[in-house]
């Protein structure tokens, strides 16, 4: 039964050490063969005045950002077309890969690229994964399927998607794309 046990400055909010003990359980759970329940994690919150670094007390660094809920509000400011909210979650860099589409740097370069494919799309979530890469960035994957209509208007359905994302600093970097909708709209 592994044990973990952490030490963080205080000011983490319970939410935060909650997200941290849960990324830590599963974080041995890559390496050792134990159920969730089977690995314990100790959080110990250390007064400002008993650390020091170089001399001085420092202050802890702040939480970054659920990405998972960040990706929720980008895909859910999209749907519901606020382009505003949704843009202001993209990060300066921000590149988007799409089937068949070449790399993308803008949303209105992404609306441009559908309307001939689509008059608009929506996503029923089977889940949501998140990771940390070596770099800086959080990697997210979503998956479900995709409903919509086609250009005619004739509506679609149970297309199944992923969709990979890398949040840095809070902001979405990077979008890749992998659907079925080429297969379905063929078969209409």
């Amino acid at each position: 039964m592994p044990v973990l046990e952490l030490h963080v400055l205080e000011g983490y909010t319970d939410e935060e050490k909650g997200r941290l003990g849960r990324a830590l359980t599963d974080a041995v759970r890559i390496v050792v063969p134990a159920p969730p329940e089977a690995v314990t994690v100790m959080i110990h919150e250390m007064p400002h005045a008993a650390y020091m670094r170089g001399r001085e007390h420092r202050n802890g660094a702040r939480a970054l950002p659920d990405p998972v809920e960040i990706i929720r509000g980008f895909l859910g400011a999209m749907e519901a077309r606020n382009l505003k909210q949704a843009q202001a979650l993209l990060g300066p860099d921000f590149t988007m890969n799409f089937p068949g589409a070449p790399e993308l740097h803008s949303l209105a370069a992404l609306i441009e690229w559908a309307a001939p494919r689509y008059r608009f799309v929506k996503k029923t979530y089977e889940g949501f994964d998140a990771l940390h890469s070596p770099q800086a960035h959080a990697i997210v994957y979503c998956r479900g399927t995709l409903s919509g209509e086609w250009p005619d208007g004739t509506p679609f359905e149970g297309i199944r998607f992923i969709d990979r994302f890398e949040v840095t600093a809070g902001l979405l970097t990077r979008q890749d794309v992998w659907n079925d909708i080429a297969e379905h709209k063929g078969k209409t």
